[in-house]
């Protein structure tokens, strides 16, 4: 994953404090990583780095009700909640499950983007193009139908992985990416007729009814809180017949949760629910791993729907 956000109090004394604080908390020494981050913040109210970080180490040390106001007041102290703190709230149950701040991702994938495949394929493991792709011709090979595009949409394309998976079975590839970097890296590519920096949701709403024969979601809807409206308005853009592919990761209760790694997980039964509800029909479902985390398999699902 990226180097850990960090956002300059503004007070040199405060982010010499945070750093030693960090480098405390990396050792194991929680209480004390706890106490200078006090006392960074002390000198700098409004130091957002530092309350969301002080939460962490609270949470960590089982300080419930302590880590949720500092975590509070780092999204206090950064609105558009470029760490996350909200994230961590709806986690410790202080907050109901609700969308991703949009700054939030971006601001991750922006500082992921220069080693993004490096530690998502080499570091973890990722296999969701070739999952989906594996299970993309399964179903077109059990409906006696090719698995040739002309029109695809990538969602949450990334730096390009699951298109290059797609390469040779697609004609126009149009890419989706909230983080300006990553399209950046998409564009180097050369495997997109269009690309464009949007969340996933409104890049799909912009497109014409019936446009597309082909939509995947690769390691992208685990960014996606309610599934149905993406779900929804990728019915209305694909041809009849027209496939939609995506990866999640998934748990065993019921509804979406918020796992360690800050990323959704949706129950089988919330991605069917929601399939259904779109007016797609399910194709395949499986339990399938996209990515590992802490070196084992993240549990996940492999799902395609297909347009009647």
């Amino acid at each position: 994953m990226p180097a850990r956000l960090f956002l300059s109090s503004g007070d040199l004394v405060a982010d010499r404090r945070f750093e030693f604080a960090r480098d405390l908390q990396l050792k194991g020494d929680l209480p004390a990583a706890a106490e200078l981050l006090e006392q960074a913040i002390e000198l700098a109210p409004n130091f957002v780095s530092a309350w969301f970080t002080l939460g962490e180490i609270r949470r960590q040390l089982g300080q419930r009700e302590a880590a949720i106001a500092a975590l509070c007041a780092a999204r206090e102290a950064d609105p558009d909640d470029r760490h996350g703190a909200g994230l961590r709230l709806m986690q410790l149950g202080a907050e109901a499950v609700s969308a991703m701040p949009p700054a939030y991702v971006q601001t991750l994938f922006d500082q992921y983007a220069p080693r993004f495949e490096a530690a998502l394929v080499g570091d973890l493991g990722y296999r969701g193009p070739a999952l989906l792709f594996k299970a993309v011709l399964s179903v077109r090979a059990s409906a006696k139908k090719p698995a040739f595009f002309k029109r695809a949409i990538d969602l949450g394309c990334g730096t390009g992985l699951a298109a290059g998976a797609f390469a040779k079975h697609v004609d126009r590839f149009t890419g989706i990416d909230l983080s300006p970097r990553m399209i950046e890296k998409a564009r180097s590519t050369g495997l997109y007729a269009e690309l464009e920096t949007d969340d996933m949701l409104k890049g799909i709403a912009s497109k014409p009814d019936a446009s597309a024969e082909l939509i995947l979601a690769a390691d992208a809807m685990v960014y996606v809180a309610d599934l149905a409206p993406v779900l929804a308005e990728a019915e209305r853009v694909l041809v009849p017949g027209g496939v939609l592919a995506f990866t999640t990761e998934t748990h065993d209760g019921e509804g979406v949760i918020i796992g360690e790694g800050l990323r959704y997980a949706h129950s089988a039964a919330h991605v069917r629910a929601s399939v259904a509800a779109a007016g797609l029909t399910l194709a395949l479902l499986e339990d399938l791993s996209a990515r590992n985390e802490d070196n084992v398999p993240a549990p996940g699902l492999v799902a395609v729907a297909v347009k009647a």
